[in-house]
């Protein structure tokens, strides 16, 4: 008779006997620990809330070189009041970067000023937004570092928001990048693999860019040192630079020659790059409003309740005189947001994980800026917070606010209807932008 294969022994949780193999089972930390790993490495985490601060930030920048167009040559060029010798002096001193320092000529400083203005608009619009986010980075360092001792503490968030910016996949949603990504999901195109699209304007800008960075390294450019003082203890800028370029030319060349597990594990580290970033920035928020406000606890000022009256009363402050006087003068007035903004910056960072509290807050803080750019004269101090507050905005909210803006989108430019003979077999290729997602996670 043939004989029958043994049956699987079965779990009856009675301990192996000796000899035989037991299973394992995972403990309730490392189950924990699993899903918190799957969570922060499976995608990219507050897409919504990435892309708003990318406008709101770039905008904010565009803007104020904007308006300061005619004065560019007294706050960074050579007409300031800190001469190219002094400002080299205080760099090296201070360990700064500056682009500005590699040429002291007038031509120089417009080239940088414009592409810094340029860099500005295209992150905003979404346009390749990995590369531009490293010009707006070096543009905002380069022209903040000529002149240290301008600006307000706006300059310092935008500063700071820069540079994690870099590190984050801002152009998810609402970005010339996640538009491309769609079109070309909805048409068939691969995003991957040899069949996807060589992206020629891409190239280009990767190369003019590598060719830029290789001669200012061979002229000697100041700033530019391997394992001096960088954006980290011993790692130099150039290591920073060159590190991000090899980066971009790496997941390119993976993206189209080895679309496979590489890009899976090189998907995975940005993703991981950008929920890190996204937590930084987060905490660099609820940092500020905590110091903030504990050192207004500690002055005299804010603890008697008069501390909103005395910025009432400068005329540097004062763009409306007589509504800042007639505030000035109600003392009741002044005893409500004196003690407000401090409760307000004081309990935020505790109140982040509330959904409800945060949201009353958040909006407190938005009109308490919004009363700051308009009483006290500081538009784009106010902007760079409320754009650094703006993270902390529900998804909800801002996806109801993309269904608003299509719904108006649609009714003032409505869809022209396409020719029978040409109309397609398939989905409309909205409904299928829709269906098909956002394409690849990392675009431009």
């Amino acid at each position: 008779m043939p004989q029958q294969p043994p049956a699987a022994p079965r779990d009856t949780g009675a301990p192996a006997a000796p000899g035989e193999p037991s299973a394992y089972q995972e403990t309730r930390m490392e189950r924990v620990i699993g899903r918190g790993f799957a969570r922060v490495t499976a995608r990219a985490l507050a897409p919504y809330q990435t892309a708003v601060i990318r406008i709101g930030f770039a905008g904010t920048w565009l803007l104020f070189l904007l308006r300061e167009w005619p004065h560019r040559q007294e706050l960074y060029g050579p007409a300031g009041p800190f001469d190219f010798t002094m400002v080299r002096q205080l760099l090296t001193g201070n360990h700064g970067f500056s682009v500005l320092l590699w040429s002291g000529s007038g031509g120089w400083f417009q080239l940088v000023y414009v592409l810094a203005i340029a860099a500005a608009a295209l992150l905003m619009l979404g346009w390749r937004t990995r590369t531009m986010s490293v010009l707006f980075m070096v543009g905002v360092i380069s022209l903040q570092n000529r002149s240290v001792f301008l600006g307000d503490g706006g300059d310092n968030v935008l500063h700071l928001m820069s540079m994690y910016l870099v590190l984050t996949r801002c152009g998810q949603v609402w970005s010339l990048d996640a538009r491309r990504a769609r079109r070309a999901a909805a048409a068939g195109i691969p995003q991957s693999g040899p069949d996807s699209p060589r992206d020629l304007p891409g190239i280009v800008l990767w190369a003019v860019l590598g060719l830029a960075l290789a001669a200012a390294q061979l002229a000697g450019a100041p700033g530019l040192t391997w394992f001096g003082h960088g954006p980290f203890p011993h790692f130099g800028w150039s290591l920073a630079l060159w590190g991000l370029w090899a980066a971009h030319g790496l997941w390119w060349a993976v993206r189209r020659f080895a679309p496979g597990e590489p890009r899976t594990v090189l998907d995975t580290l940005a993703v991981l790059a950008h929920n890190a970033g996204l937590l930084v920035i987060m905490v660099e928020v609820c940092l500020v409003y905590a110091t903030a406000g504990w050192y207004k606890i500690q002055g005299t000022r804010w603890q008697d309740g008069t501390a909103v009256y005395y910025p009432l009363r400068l005329d540097y402050f004062s763009p409306w005189p007589d509504l800042s006087h007639l505030l000035g003068g109600n003392g009741l007035i002044v005893m409500l947001i004196t003690y407000g903004t401090v409760i307000v910056q004081v309990a935020f960072p505790f109140t982040v994980f509330n959904r409800r509290l945060k949201n009353v807050l958040l909006a407190a803080m938005v009109c308490e800026h919004l009363s700051i750019a308009f009483l006290l004269g500081l538009p784009f101090f106010s902007l760079a917070m409320i754009t650094a507050d703006l993270v902390f905005l529900p998804t909800g909210f801002l996806t109801w606010c993309e269904r608003r803006g299509s719904a108006l989108r649609r009714r003032l430019f409505p869809p022209r209807a396409a020719a029978p003979d040409r109309a397609p077999a398939g989905p409309a290729p909205e409904a299928a932008a829709r269906s098909a997602g956002e394409g690849p996670t990392l675009v431009g």
